[in-house]
């Protein structure tokens, strides 16, 4: 078997000295408070924090660059429509340190490498253009138009139009990621892929199968109106704290909440409200009813066991429990799935999830006598290899029991970041439907591409074979978001040019192409003058509202350019006189770059007009109505198979997760407060009863290794540390555990990268 080699530039593997505190129980309160305060006055020059904080998330402000948690449509709190982490966010963004070419002189590639992402991070905001020259060990200043003119020559000299690659991360706007895609289409290729592909693609791929829209189908309202609320593999705390409180609001008009994980997390459980004194002197508000402690990926098994105990009491008292009437009028294949779950047993699901039976049945309880239901969920269902079938066993669930297509109830899938979903409206897929192209046609006056593009995991696995010659990232941290992180970065290596638009330093400007760009772009929170006149830009967030979205903060340096503006430079420089396009025109007024997107993108009429009124738009949504656009016009019931996750004595099955301390690849500090692990990142949560049967004792320090593709990969140095998570399930943080997962575990259909499912067996570590 090979053993993949360790490469510290990729995660350094020092540690920290770790103090470990007792588990929260309780999520936000004043430690939140107190947190907020102390990263803007930390990071951010003092004017600067209380500015951004009070046009963060509020009408005509700037939409939070971090989760895709939508606002309330009507009045929005003065004090602050904003949690911890969205702080964080801009206090990372707006952060008062800068990264000049001074820096890069002084630094070289190499040794940038060896700090770890908290450190770079916090080096401060990028300036202007940099480029390393093929050989070079140091970045050096370049002009943005000798940049655009390096980009544009390294596609003047591919072969094919498909040796170029285009990714996008969430956080790019409506405006930028609409000339995005339509650049990288006049280029002549569809290599789209962005960070949906490795998150919510499942979500996508199942819904669009069963409901026929690949979107979620509620409102914030009707999560308050909800009679239920079922919450799986998802962590609100530290991931969607502004969810808790709608979730605070439904348990107020009387809803229940049902909690599902591997691991009680405190924003499943309990919240205090920051800005309610008399929470906080209360000690606030219980969050879940039930926990049910599902382990990892057994989710199928858990909704297989509630659904047999909810048809035995249907056939005891037909109509009691589903509801027939949605079930005939609107659905297909209920017959057939009820015939499949009957060959399941009951008692086998049960014991495969590692859920006890008295809490199926509390649950069964809990559902059987509600109709208005919503299933939350997050990346704890969508990154398996079975995470399609995830999503169609919960929209099964949903169809019983007639909980979609009326208010408090249907699907949530909660976006982790604050555009994802609307670049993906924008036209950011490597395989946009034939209708969408044919607009693009019409509108724009040029034959787009016809085949399908690269994904993420397609495109790690074409450049590693050397057929790319340039690889561009309109945002992100590439090389840290994704698996395989020895394969991914020879993958990026073995290409002539790597392009990153970023607001600050990452991992991926370290790891390059024979050649690399760094392009500084504008943030969230920063006025963008076009012409000398202010422009705003839009957003979709995970419910499906378009809005404004307008910076407040002076730019940290003249030489930064918009997202639209470095799209529109290389665009003429690249494509010259072969597009129709008037790319300045475009620039110079964001209005005009709406207009278009008004002709393509249906749903976006009078785009200009409704984008100005406070609060936004919400964008149709026919499943809302119970209009079905699968191909046979029904919601269909899915027939799916039991998943069959078997471990040998000595395995585990791993997740990677976030700490408190983090958005994404983005680590915002050392600590996860609310699992009381302070000072280090490089851990592995087991459960005491695991550590004990194989002599582990707390805080030793272990090997992670995994086996595919007759291929060892060694994650080293890795503290063990005592968590209540369900036997034999592991826990460990991303970046750092990434190198575990194959590039080749993906799920069927969406080929998302498997990194909640990584089976891996833990070694003492041998100094």
């Amino acid at each position: 078997m090979e053993k993949q080699p360790a490469d510290i530039s990729l995660t350094p593997l020092r540690l920290s000295h770790l103090h470990q505190g007792p588990m929260q129980h309780k999520a936000v309160g004043i430690p939140a408070i107190v947190s907020s305060v102390k990263q803007m006055l930390t990071y951010m020059h003092a004017k600067d924090a209380w500015k951004a904080a009070f046009a963060l998330n509020q009408k005509g402000g700037f939409d939070c660059p971090g989760c895709a948690w939508p606002d309330p449509d009507d009045e929005r709190s003065q004090i602050g429509e904003y949690c911890e982490n969205g702080i964080k966010a801009i206090a990372e963004e707006a952060q008062k340190k800068q990264v000049t070419a001074d820096f890069f002189t002084q630094h070289c590639v190499q040794e940038i490498g060896s700090w770890t992402d908290f450190e770079i991070g916090k080096k401060g905001r990028l300036t202007q253009p940099m480029f390393l020259k093929e050989g070079a060990t140091h970045y050096a200043p370049v002009s943005w138009d000798e940049a655009f003119e390096i980009i544009a020559g390294e596609l003047r000299n591919r072969q094919s139009p498909d040796e170029a690659i285009f990714y996008t991360s969430g956080r790019t706007s409506n405006e930028a990621a609409f000339l995005y895609q339509l650049f990288a289409r006049m280029a002549g290729t569809n290599n789209l892929p962005d960070c949906s592909n490795m998150c919510h693609e499942s979500s996508g791929a199942g819904l669009n199968d069963t409901i026929g829209v690949g979107k979620g189908t509620v409102s914030l309202e009707d999560i308050h109106e909800a009679e239920l609320l079922i919450i799986m593999g998802q962590n609100p705390g530290t991931n969607h704290p502004r969810m808790l409180s709608a979730l605070e609001k439904c348990k107020k008009n009387g809803g229940k909440i049902i909690a599902v994980n591997p691991l009680p997390e405190p924003g499943l459980m309990y919240f205090i409200d920051p800005q309610n004194p008399g929470k906080i002197v209360t000690g606030g508000t219980a969050l879940a009813d039930l926990f049910l402690q599902v382990r990892i990926n057994e989710d199928v098994a858990l909704l297989k066991a509630i659904m047999l105990l909810l048809l035995d009491a249907e056939e005891k008292n037909e109509g009691s429990v589903f509801d027939k009437n949605f079930i005939h009028a609107h659905t297909a294949g209920y017959h057939d799935f009820i015939s499949n779950l009957k060959n399941h047993s009951a008692e086998v699901c049960i014991g495969q999830s590692g859920v006890a039976r008295e809490l199926v049945e509390a649950a069964v309880a809990l559902i059987k006598e509600r109709n208005k239901i919503i299933v939350c969920w997050a990346m704890g269902l969508t990154q398996h290899k079975n995470a399609v079938d995830n999503i169609k066993e919960v929209v099964n669930l949903l169809l019983l029991k007639g909980s979609i297509g009326k208010k408090g109830a249907g699907v949530c899938p909660v976006r982790g970041h604050s555009n994802v979903q609307g670049d993906r409206t924008m036209g950011i897929w490597e395989k946009m439907p034939d209708a969408f192209m044919q607009r693009l046609q019409e509108v724009f006056h040029f034959e787009p591409p016809k085949k399908h593009g690269l994904d993420v995991v397609e495109s790690i696995k074409t450049m590693h074979a050397g057929n790319v010659k340039l690889f561009f990232a309109m945002g992100g941290n590439f090389l840290s978001a994704t698996p395989d992180t020895a394969f991914t970065a020879q993958a990026l290596r073995n290409t002539n040019l790597t392009v990153h638009v970023s607001t600050k330093l990452n991992r991926s400007h370290l790891v390059h192409g024979k050649q690399a760009l760094i392009l500084p772009c504008l943030g969230r929170t920063e006025i963008d003058l076009q012409d000398g006149k202010p422009q705003f830009v839009s957003c979709e967030n995970s419910m499906g509202v378009v809005q404004m979205s307008k910076g407040v903060l002076q730019p940290h340096s003249k030489t930064l350019l918009s997202e639209v503006a470095i799209i529109c430079g290389v665009a003429k420089k690249a494509l010259g006189n072969s597009t129709t396009i008037n790319w300045d025109l475009m620039q110079s007024n964001y209005d005009h770059i709406r207009d278009v997107i008004e002709k393509v993108v249906p749903g976006f009429d009078n785009y200009n007009e409704r984008v100005r009124k406070p609060g936004g738009f919400y964008l149709p949504n026919a499943a809302k109505e119970k209009h079905f656009n699968t191909k046979n016009g029904k919601a269909n019931f899915s027939v799916l198979p039991l998943p069959a996750n078997r471990l040998a004595d000595d395995e585990y099955m791993m997740m990677t997760i976030r700490s408190h301390d983090q958005f994404n690849t983005t680590i915002y500090g050392m600590n996860d407060r609310y699992r009381g692990i302070h000072n280090e990142r490089r851990i592995v949560m087991m459960n005491e009863a695991d550590m004990l049967a194989a002599g582990f004792t707390k805080h030793a320090v272990t090997d992670l290794v995994s086996f595919y593709d007759n291929t060892e990969r060694v994650a080293s140095n890795f503290i063990v540390v005592p968590m209540p998570i369900a036997r034999k399930c592991v826990a460990t943080y991303f970046p750092e555990a990434n190198v575990l997962v194959s590039i080749n575990q993906v799920a069927h259909t969406s080929n998302t990268p498997a990194s909640k499912s990584v089976v891996v067996k833990i070694r003492k570590h041998n100094t």
